[in-house]
């Protein structure tokens, strides 16, 4: 490295013989001039953005509304216990509900205990009957949105599993042409980030974000002609969040929710299906391999096209997740039942518990409530909700695997295998691969029979020899 005065910098370093060597490394001005400098060429060019990786969360905090959006981050850790933690807990959004049904009970209680001959308490009996029909309904709600919620985490595992496979068939298996080497490296890095961008246009498509112009997003698709590309140039339609919505939607509050294709229905141009042209992008390179015979082996081109081809069973299977919720007349039949078993409650306990009855009603509804709402949150896995799938950790999870995988050129069998470190009988014995290759095979295999014996215990536990006639 040079300074700004033009010297030459000297850099230290240790021989073997623990003797010092200077190596003089040119400055600006002494550089060939046909030579390429590498601070020309930054390695990773930052646009002007608060968060130079768009899929780190490294420089993120923990704020407020951290509490009520989502999804939660997986990878912070909680010391309170877990019966007291709030991130995550389902309470935040049942903060309006508990507050009504506590001025229904108080209302039921104080009319009862204040006004002369008005005693709006009934027999508990009604509280038996309605309960076990509630009880079914909410365990159905709960069995069918944890089924989706499965299902939507089995997708985005295949597809992690996908991608993992693709990415080792683009970076290993397809060969580098000689006259062409840097070309179809490059290549391969620009299908390696189209994987990416199938990942995260697949979790933006499943949010209902049509666009382009998301941080994650828009370096990865800008360089493919796609409609979604055309839309955004064209007249891209941005969400727009005041503060009461948001405070209404972080409480739950149905009427402050706006519809979520609220965005893919004000556009003005065809959306098209950004996974789905990615994909047939992936489609064209993998043909191209096949057909220039970068892809000698059939079973490598088998394995590419089955890769994509369980890509597209990924993106069809989430949206068939996410498009298929629970029947609507079950929806709304479960929630009448569960809210009108909440609203009776003050009356089947105000007999027995007088003024208790609203703290009881209120404990009460907050069991019948939290199973409720889970049920509702769970049911479409794919959103912001704070328990919902943690999408973008999974494509940061493909593009720190791409980058693994790209990070050293293809290994070649003899540099890991006759390593010197290599102890190829481990844990039997330390002698490293070169020992071993000195030996004659009769004595290498005269060993490797001899290795069960080795490891085999015949005493028992208290040290005798355990019995032959077992």
């Amino acid at each position: 490295m040079s300074d700004d005065s033009g010297t030459t910098v000297q850099i230290s370093h240790t021989q073997h013989d623990g003797q010092p060597a200077t190596h003089h490394v040119p400055s600006e001005q002494q550089k060939s001039p046909h030579s390429v400098q590498e601070d020309a060429y930054p390695m990773s060019p930052r646009r002007h953005t608060t968060t130079p990786n768009p899929f780190s969360r490294r420089n993120t905090s923990v704020d407020l509304d951290d509490y009520f959006t989502g999804p939660r981050d997986i990878s912070k850790h909680s010391k309170w216990p877990l019966f007291m933690q709030i991130h995550g807990s389902i309470l935040p959004k049942m903060i309006v509900p508990l507050l009504i049904v506590a001025a229904w009970a108080s209302l039921i209680t104080a009319i009862s205990k204040t006004v002369p001959n008005v005693q709006l308490g009934i027999s508990s009996i009604l509280l038996t009957i309605t309960g076990f029909v509630v009880g079914l309904g909410l365990s159905f709600r709960s069995s069918t949105a944890y089924e989706r919620y499965a299902e939507g985490r089995k997708y985005w595992g295949q597809l992690i599993f996908t991608c993992q496979g693709l990415g080792r068939v683009f970076w290993l298996h397809a060969v580098e042409r000689e006259g062409s080497a840097k070309q179809d490296m490059l290549a391969k890095l620009t299908a390696m980030n189209l994987v990416v961008a199938f990942a995260v246009s697949l979790k933006h498509k499943l949010r209902f974000e049509p666009y382009t112009y998301y941080d994650d997003l828009v370096e990865l698709v800008d360089h493919i002609d796609t409609f979604a590309r055309s839309a955004t140039k064209e007249n891209a339609v941005r969400p727009k969040s005041g503060m009461f919505k948001a405070v209404g939607e972080n409480l739950g509050l149905s009427f402050a929710a706006s519809n979520p294709r609220k965005l893919m229905k004000k556009s003005q141009a065809p959306l098209g299906n950004l996974p789905l042209e990615i994909l047939c992008y992936l489609t064209a390179y993998v043909d191209e391999l096949a057909l220039n015979g970068q892809l000698p082996v059939g079973m490598q081109q088998t394995a590419a096209y089955n890769s994509l081809q369980a890509l597209n069973d990924v993106m069809v299977g989430s949206e068939r997740v996410l498009n298929t919720p629970l029947p609507i007349a079950y929806a709304i039949a479960i929630s009448q039942i569960t809210w009108l078993y909440v609203f009776l409650l003050p009356f089947q306990l105000l007999i027995e518990l007088d003024w208790i009855t609203i703290p009881a009603t209120v404990a009460a509804s907050y069991i019948i409530l939290g199973i409720f709402f889970i049920g509702h949150e769970i049911e479409n896995p794919f959103g912001n909700d704070v328990n919902d799938l943690p999408l973008d950790l999974f494509c940061q999870q493909i593009v720190e695997d791409m980058e693994t995988i790209a990070a050293r050129p293809k290994p070649r069998v003899s540099e890991f295998v006759a390593n010197p470190r290599n102890k190829v009988l481990y844990p039997h014995s330390e002698s490293s691969y070169s020992v071993w290759e000195q030996r004659p095979e009769a004595a290498i295999r005269n060993t490797l029979r001899n290795r069960p014996h080795a490891g085999f215990d015949k005493t028992g536990s208290n040290g005798e020899k355990g019995d032959n006639n077992v």
